[in-house]
């Protein structure tokens, strides 16, 4: 009798699949401002707001600066956003907090930014995802941090007095636990992920399809409304025109694309997040489903479990790089899942699946994340599109070599090197970003 993935390691595998997803509306990084700001507020004994403040780590910064915050009407920023949590997000909607906003809500909200009372700046000396809210209404001040993860809130303040975290805020699982998980995850071969997925049960396989729904949702709404800058949408007007051609890795950019275009354009739509961004769960699964569709092949399941090996291989990759790093997780971590996940699909071998691996690594490392925004569909879609020839390319024995660059012998190792050039190689490249995208914003 076989074991299914709940029974394996402890239940490790099951943990970390729960911890590591989870629906969120729009982009996780004005999600989270939003959320400590609708913390904050609940804690005070009225909601009417004389000001809110809001402080976060420079990723977090760079990332909620111009990304369209769904029910806004396409506007962005990090005040409104804010104040949108504040007036009246619901902490118990997590990361999809801006969800009950209505019109007049979001009113309330424009008014507090145009009377100058949410202030926004990056908190000195932060590392790692930090978002600090303090909301104050007559003569009351109440505060909320949330770090580690989006939706993790790890303090409540109310007029000096600490509160605590509030358990049903955030994930069941404390800090020392999502660490032991994720170096669990940091220490699994290739070939222990490829008998984990080989060994998803019923319930598992349903979970994955759940969020693959949610995130096929936005693919269609993409393609059919053009939201963003449409990369989607265009590209099949592109395809109908004759001027380029619906084959499997042009159809995976597209629909990959398409459903960021939907998420980075605010559509009110949620999307299943993986490691704590929709984006990177949409890269890691849209591209791998499609590629199914033109693969002729007996087991149903298949694809769903070539899905979870790309949703490992996403999170153990970005165990090692960073929740936010200044690397793009939708192209470098997800694309070299859905590379491994293409190769999987086709019946390659963990030699070959490790190859995808290092094929995507070499050819797009290191690509830059210059904040979240419309075009992140135009950069990723094109990165899915590449990562499922990479998984092609060492199905057919073409994978580069150890001696090239920052690849390894194992594909393991050459991940790990992935993490090292974001954790010690790039922390100027992100402060340059960021200095750019402030100055044109000043």
């Amino acid at each position: 009798m076989g074991f299914s993935l709940k029974d394996i390691l402890h239940d490790k595998a099951w943990q970390l699949l729960r911890l590591e997803t989870d629906p969120g509306l729009g982009c996780t990084e004005p999600a989270a401002i939003g959320l400590a700001a609708a913390v904050a507020a609940s804690l005070l004994p009225c909601r009417d707001i004389e000001s809110i403040r809001v402080e976060t780590d420079p990723n977090i910064y760079k990332n909620a600066m111009g990304v369209s915050i769904p029910n806004a009407s396409s506007e962005a920023g990090i005040p409104l956003a804010a104040a949108m949590g504040a007036v009246s997000g619901d902490p118990a909607m997590r990361l999809q907090v801006f969800s009950g906003v209505t019109p007049d809500a979001l009113e309330t909200a424009r008014g507090l930014v145009r009377q100058g009372r949410v202030t926004a700046g990056i908190a000195p000396g932060t590392t790692g995802l930090f978002v600090k809210a303090t909301v104050a209404c007559r003569d009351h001040s109440a505060t909320a941090v949330i770090s580690g993860r989006h939706d993790h809130v790890s303090s409540r303040v109310l007029d000096g007095r600490e509160l605590g975290c509030d358990g049903e805020l955030g994930p069941g699982a404390s800090d020392a636990e999502h660490a032991a998980l994720k170096q669990w995850l940091l220490d699994m071969s290739l070939t222990d992920l490829v008998c984990l997925v080989n060994e998803m049960d019923a319930a598992d396989l349903e979970y994955v399809r759940e969020g693959l729904a949610l995130n096929d949702a936005l693919v269609e709404y993409g393609l059919a409304h053009g939201p963003g800058i449409a990369v989607g949408r265009t590209q099949l007007g592109l395809i109908r025109q004759g001027l380029l051609k619906k084959d499997m890795v042009v159809w995976a950019g597209v629909r990959t694309a398409s459903g960021i275009d939907s998420r980075m354009g605010g559509v009110p739509l949620p999307a299943m997040t993986l490691a704590g961004s929709g984006n990177q769960c949409i890269a890691a699964g849209v591209p791998v489903v499609t590629v199914a569709q033109y693969a002729s092949m007996e087991d149903p399941n298949l694809p769903v479990r070539a899905v979870m090996l790309s949703y490992l291989i996403t999170c153990s990759i970005k165990a090692g790089v960073g929740r936010l790093s200044a690397l793009c997780g939708s192209g470098l971590a997800a694309g070299a899942g859905v590379a491994a996940a293409t190769a999987y699909l086709f019946g390659g071998t963990v030699e070959k699946i490790g190859g995808g691996v290092k094929n995507h690594i070499a050819a797009f490392c290191p690509v830059a994340c210059d904040g979240a925004k419309t075009s992140c569909a135009l950069k990723v879609g094109e990165i899915a599109a590449s990562a499922v020839k990479n998984g092609l390319l060492a199905l057919s024995g073409c994978i580069v070599r150890a001696t090239d660059g920052i690849v390894d012998a194992s594909a393991e190792q050459t991940m790990r090197n992935l993490g090292i050039i974001a954790t010690k190689g790039l922390a100027s490249l992100d402060a340059a970003i960021l200095d750019i995208m402030l100055q044109k914003n000043a």
